[in-house]
């Protein structure tokens, strides 16, 4: 068996392994980039996630909002073509394949390799009965979602997002399991397409990370549409073409079915890699990392879901820019999700950054939380979007709240994760309350509501006194 030493050996080509690759590789470095198949490559976003989803809800809103014009006058008909719905997905998804493909790669300078890796030793890896050696390497093998075992769903179709593009007919009632933002995304999107969907969870409430009055909002906007939720249940059985829901309260109610989804998060699996060959230890299922995605093997690091932290393609950006900066820089970096953000793509959506108000307390730091409807807001006014809400929270200052910076917040609106990246750059860069008031806003755009909220609560920030003194002066003055 040959061996062949590079740089750097990254085995996935998702999120995370494309980003350490190509990063490292423009910097001049030898790497090797290890994927199952060339299908494969791109990852669950580019597949089976982000890029696909996110196709299929332009094409849900489309639909929606031409069934809303019948307001103003226009007729709607026909029926929607699942089969034109998944070649302008599948026409998206080659656009952006035409980068992330064995060619386009091997053009710029990383070396391919295909089949099913494992590790050989703390610094080399076995594949296709080759041996290859590398100065460090990176595990990046994503997740896979997780299924349960219903009894009764021999003759239901089932989903997850891993096949959920290769459906051939829109269901006529579309069951839900699972209330986060995959099965909301989703299944608003089927909705729209002509589904009655029905969303269970065992919780109380939809998107449990989200600030209750937001996911509260998204969840009444959502049953206007005609979304059904059963909170606080399960589905037991399926018997026939109907879903037997088990009740916390011992209840059961039955639901029509004619196919189901289960969003239930996702599950790691590292069998196939022999991570005890390369001296890497796991616990509960999950590799033991350091803050600086380091195994107990210093010379492997992981990346992207395999880590286990945040599962976001960006989350997994944001991993390769430390890892990246940690091989090449003396001046290493710890990961860090203080400034970490997200959205749910949703109609409307909703957007988080940074702290929220749990951790806050959990780390006594001291806040203020401010709130805004968009009611008076012109935009909002205009565009129908006037049930939409602004948290944020900013720095407890005594005197001058001028100078608080932004710890973090969220936003449910149309197009909240663009309309939001003001404040996230605020909150990473340390920009302050002040500074919002000096930058003048077009009129009327969506961002203005950040500086509404702003000057709002400087004004109230003012005691009486604080009025006298000014009043006395512009006086004096004039």
């Amino acid at each position: 068996m040959k061996e062949k030493t590079y740089d750097l050996i990254v085995i996935g080509a998702g999120s995370g392994g494309l980003g350490a690759a190509l990063g490292m590789q423009q910097l001049g470095m030898d790497v090797l980039l290890i994927d199952r198949n060339a299908k494969s490559i791109g990852g669950e976003c580019l597949n089976t996630g982000c890029v696909p989803s996110k196709a299929l809800i332009h094409l849900g809103k489309q639909l929606h909002q031409a069934k809303l014009s019948t307001a103003l006058g226009l007729e709607i008909s026909g029926k929607v073509d699942i089969k034109k719905i998944k070649a302008y997905i599948k026409g998206k998804q080659d656009v952006i394949k035409e980068h992330e493909n064995i060619d386009y790669l091997k053009e710029k300078g990383l070396d391919i390799a295909l089949g099913e890796a494992s590790f050989n030793s703390e610094n080399s890896v076995k594949l296709n009965n080759k041996i290859f050696k590398g100065r460090n390497i990176v595990i990046a093998t994503g997740s896979s979602p997780r299924i349960i075992n219903i009894p009764g769903t021999d003759d239901i179709p089932i989903f997850t997002n891993d096949s959920i593009f290769e459906i051939n007919f829109i269901p006529k009632n579309f069951v839900f399991i699972g209330a986060g933002p995959v099965s909301l995304e989703l299944g608003q999107a089927f909705s729209r397409l002509g589904s009655k969907v029905y969303i269970i969870d065992r919780g109380e409430h939809i998107l449990k990370k989200e600030d209750s009055k937001i996911s509260t909002i998204l969840k009444n906007r959502l049953k206007k549409e005609g979304i059904q939720f059963f909170f606080n249940a399960e589905v037991a059985k399926v018997e026939g073409k109907y879903a037997i829901l088990k009740k916390s309260i011992g209840e059961e109610e039955s639901i029509p079915v004619d196919a189901i989804f289960m969003g239930l998060g996702r599950i790691l699996n590292f069998d196939s890699l022999a991570l005890e060959k390369g001296g890497i230890k796991t616990e509960k299922g999950k590799i033991i990392i350091n803050k600086k995605l380091q195994t107990t093997n210093k010379r492997v690091f992981v990346s992207g879901d395999a880590a286990d932290n945040l599962k976001f393609s960006h989350a997994a950006e944001m991993h390769n820019m430390l890892l990246i900066n940690n091989f090449i820089s003396p001046l290493k970096k710890k990961l860090d999700f203080k400034h970490f953000p997200w959205v749910t793509f949703t109609d409307p959506e909703v957007a988080t950054f940074g702290f929220n108000e749990n951790q806050l307390k959990k780390q006594n730091i001291k806040y203020i939380r401010l709130e805004s409807n968009f009611k008076e807001d012109d935009r909002a006014i205009t565009d129908d979007y006037e049930y939409g809400q602004l948290i944020v929270f900013i720095e407890k200052k005594r005197f001058n709240l001028g100078n608080a910076k932004i710890l973090g917040g969220s936003m449910i609106a149309p197009n909240a994760g663009e309309i939001i990246q003001e404040l996230i750059l605020a909150n990473t860069a340390g920009i302050k309350l002040n500074d919002f008031m000096n930058k003048i806003y077009p009129y009327p755009t969506a961002a203005n509501i950040h500086k509404s909220l702003f000057r709002q609560s400087l004004v109230e920030q003012l005691k009486p006194w604080m009025k006298t003194i000014i009043k006395k002066w512009y006086r004096f003055k004039t």
